[in-house]
């Protein structure tokens, strides 16, 4: 197959490209590969022509203190470069088969009842939960609309956190932090984690590409999610583990230049539509995933 990674430079960009190894993997980014500016119409665009798939991961990391700029930063990069992928497949004479655009599992709204499917809530008008929350849901809803009327079949990847062995992961900085004795509960521990492992995103991606059933938003995650408690005493394996509390959260997000989201947030999502279409997940189960990852990384 013929595949084009719109910007496929990063963590999950990697992962695809392990995975689609043995096809033609075509980057479009701002720093290798066929290069573009993420906002307006070139050369790239001849890139699309025949191809079997483009999967748009495009946009500026969230992985950062959310400040006036960098939430413009973060908005803008994500609708302009979906906007002009959108706009080249209009002028494309063959274009791809079909169009995977990024989204977020974080689109839901915090959940500490049954999981959400497809059809769960979507977040944005919860009451008492920080600004920071609802402007990921904010992106993650215009990111989606903004590839509304393309013209090929278009699947909204609504991603859980993809574990990886690649360095400087969310992976390898949540098993930084369980090796150095600060993975212990946060804010209790009951929040949820939505994860999945890197070898069944991978594989999830390639039966969206070749089953046409598939279009509209379909849930990339694991079938079991787990409180943040439990997720982190796996990856401490025996070790102790500090507890931190909000307060204390806030202060090491802050000299980490990142924000508190990724940790307390409760995101309890399961993949109905891959389910259902009879998907065999590798890595079900976080403790096995996490001895693989381990194992990987090292």
């Amino acid at each position: 197959m013929k595949i084009v990674l719109a910007g496929g430079t990063g963590q999950v960009g990697h992962v695809l490209k392990r995975e689609f190894a043995g096809d033609e993997v075509v980057v479009i980014a701002r720093s290798e590969g066929v290069r573009w500016d993420g906002r307006t119409l070139g050369a790239w665009v001849e890139a699309l022509e025949g191809a079997d798939a483009l999967i748009n991961l495009a946009g500026r990391t969230v992985d950062c203190r959310y400040t006036p700029a960098n939430r413009r930063a973060i908005m803008r990069s994500r609708l302009e470069s979906t906007w002009a992928l959108r706009d080249a497949l209009r002028g494309c004479a063959a274009p791809p088969r079909v169009w995977l655009q990024s989204s977020t599992a974080t689109i839901y709204a915090d959940n500490y009842g049954p999981a959400w499917d497809e059809s769960g809530r979507l977040g944005g008008d919860e009451v008492g939960v920080p600004d920071t929350w609802r402007f990921s849901i904010d992106v993650a809803k215009r990111w989606e609309e903004a590839a509304a009327d393309a013209p090929v079949r278009t699947v909204l990847m609504r991603t859980a956190m993809v574990m990886s062995p690649d360095r400087d992961g969310v992976f390898d900085t949540l098993y930084g932090l369980a090796r150095r004795g600060l993975g212990g509960p946060a804010a209790g521990g009951r929040q949820y984690v939505s994860w999945i492992h890197d070898v069944d995103f991978a594989r999830a991606v390639r039966r969206l590409i070749e089953d046409e059933s598939f279009a509209g938003p379909v849930n990339l995650s694991s079938p079991n999610p787990v409180p943040y408690g439990d997720f982190m005493r796996v990856l401490r394996d025996g070790r102790v583990g500090l507890p931190a509390t909000k307060w204390m959260l806030e202060v090491g997000a802050f000299f980490m230049r990142t924000e508190t989201e990724l940790v307390l947030k409760s995101r309890r999502v399961v993949p109905g539509r891959l389910l259902e279409s009879g998907f065999a997940f590798a890595f079900p189960e976080w403790e096995a995933a996490a001895r693989d990852l381990v194992s990987r990384r090292a």
